[in-house]
Order: structure tokens, then sequence, then C-alpha cells
């Protein structure tokens, strides 16, 4: 292999993201031939061929798609641990982060001016969803999760927990009464969430007399989207259990009306999950380490 090999891939992954030996060779501040010469000798060290060259255009062979990929991860990994252990380089690079929608709107988007002042070379692409995203196969650098987490594989670090509440529209609760325990629930209409991963529907637990209860209330709509089950939740079309963060707003305007307050709905864990590797890229670590404090401001308030 030879001594030069990172610098051989680094200006492949510039020629296939520029389009161009010539593009390429004006960003790295080299002539062209060298550029050229280059690929020769990726190609020749692999022993495939990378690109299709003609005069007007350029594109990557199977091969070559496989090693851009490759390359690209391990250049970023190798930027990632100069970072970790270079003090002099702040973090920096694309973050990848999936959030559920819920705490998307609650936490993270009242909060990442702060982050961005923090971090200004770090660039967010921030995906909400309340599906169940898969790290590896997605790209995402982390992911904030809520509820118990099942043996993924993955490394997690454990935020908090939030607290849950159940309401209704006040035209639904005229209409149809107000529960008074959550045995009454099965009597009520209800937009229940299910996961969209496993198919299972989310039960609504609380605290009686001192023991954990589950309750599945009487439902004719079933929803896979947080948002959605707050919508449908405010047009009066049933009871919802869900982040009271996500509720509060409502509950003060009148929107919609708390039930249930005697009896204290089971909390939901919140953790950060990312992938299990021997050294944490900075970005990823700064993230984490400013969503943990963030979290904890809101949730001591």
């Amino acid at each position: 292999m030879r001594t030069n090999m990172l610098e051989l891939m680094s200006i492949f992954v510039q020629v296939v993201e520029l389009g161009s030996f010539t593009k390429a060779a004006d960003a790295l501040q080299l002539h062209r031939p060298a550029v050229s010469k280059s690929i020769q000798h990726l190609e020749d060290d692999f022993g495939i061929k990378l690109l299709h060259r003609t005069t007007r255009s350029l594109s990557m062979t199977a091969e070559g798609e496989e090693i851009y990929q490759r390359a690209k991860g391990l250049l970023s990994d190798v930027n990632d641990m100069m970072a970790v252990f270079s003090p002099s380089q702040p973090p920096r690079g694309r973050l990848r982060i999936d959030a559920p929608l819920a705490l998307t709107h609650a936490i993270l988007i009242p909060s990442l001016s702060e982050f961005q002042s923090l971090y200004p070379q770090i660039d967010i692409v921030l995906t909400a969803s309340d599906r169940l995203t898969d790290l590896i196969s997605e790209g995402v650098d982390c992911v904030i999760r809520l509820g118990e987490l099942v043996d993924s594989g993955f490394s997690a670090r454990r935020v908090g927990s939030v607290s849950m509440a159940t309401c209704a529209a006040p035209s639904y609760l005229d209409k149809y009464g107000v529960p008074l325990t959550p045995d009454e629930l099965v009597h009520h209409k209800a937009i229940n969430f299910f996961s969209e991963h496993s198919r299972e529907v989310m039960d609504w637990k609380y605290v009686m007399n001192g023991e954990i209860m589950s309750r599945r209330p009487g439902s004719n709509m079933l929803v896979n989207n947080s948002d959605v089950l707050l919508s449908c939740g405010l047009e009066g079309l049933g009871l919802v259990h869900a982040l009271r963060t996500a509720l509060e707003p409502h509950i003060q305007s009148g929107k919609l009306t708390e039930v249930l307050t005697d009896y204290a709905a089971v909390t939901k864990p919140v953790s950060v999950l990312y992938p299990d590797r021997r050294y944490l890229p900075s970005k990823v670590r700064v993230f984490i380490d400013w969503f943990c404090e963030v979290f904890a401001r809101k949730y001591q308030e």
C-alpha cells in the first residue's frame, strides 16, 4: 500500500464530487496531470477501473461507487479523529441528528441557535419523525429516543425523562363526558399512537394504588405521528395521551382540558443513541453534552 493512500483517496473524492479533473485540480491547487496520475495510481493499486472518462462526461464504475463511499467515510473518520485529539481544531463538519417530533418542537428548535453560536463550524442536518431510525443505513450520527430502549447494539446515554398528560378538547368532553379514573378510558374514544416499526399500539400507563397499570382506551383512530395525534385531539376526535411539553400550550390556551389529574401518568425516558465506535467524533460528543444540559435546564425550570 502506498504511504499516500489517504491523499489519493481525498483527490478521488474531490474528482467525483466536483465532476471534473480540472475543477478538482483547482480546488486542491494541483496541476491537472497530477490529479490524473493520482487517479491512475489508485486504480493500479486496487486493480480496478474507478471512473469512466470521456471528453464530455465523467462517471463512476460500480466498483468506483463503492470505493467512493468507503473512502468518503474513511476520510470523515480521519478528520473526526484529528479533531478529537487536536485541541487547536474546534468541532466541525456535518452532524446528522434524528429526533421525535414532540421533542424537536419543544426543545431542539427553540434551542438550536444557542448550539450554532457555540459551534459555528458544525452544519446540522435534522430529521424529525416518530419512526425508528436505523443509524447505520441512514447515515445518522445520533438519535434521540423516547421510551425504554431495546438492545440495539449501539451506545446510549440516558438524558432524563419527560412527563405525560391525558387531555381532550372541551367539545369532546361536552359530548362524551369526563373520565374520572383510568378504568373508565375503555368507554371513551381515543386517538391512539402506534409504532410504525413494530405496529404496536402504545399503552397509557398510570400509577394506581402505588403500582404501574397499563390501560388501552377504546379507539376509533390510530396514528403514527405525534403532530397528527395532537391535531386530532384539538379537533375533538378523542382523548389523547402525549408528552406534557407538547400539550401544555394548548392546555393553557383552553383548547385542551387535562383529565385524570388525580392519577400520575408514568414518565417516558429520553436517551441519545450513537454508533458504538472506538471513539466519539467531537461533533457528536459536544452535541450530546449540550443536549443533556439543555434538557436539564428545560425540565428543572
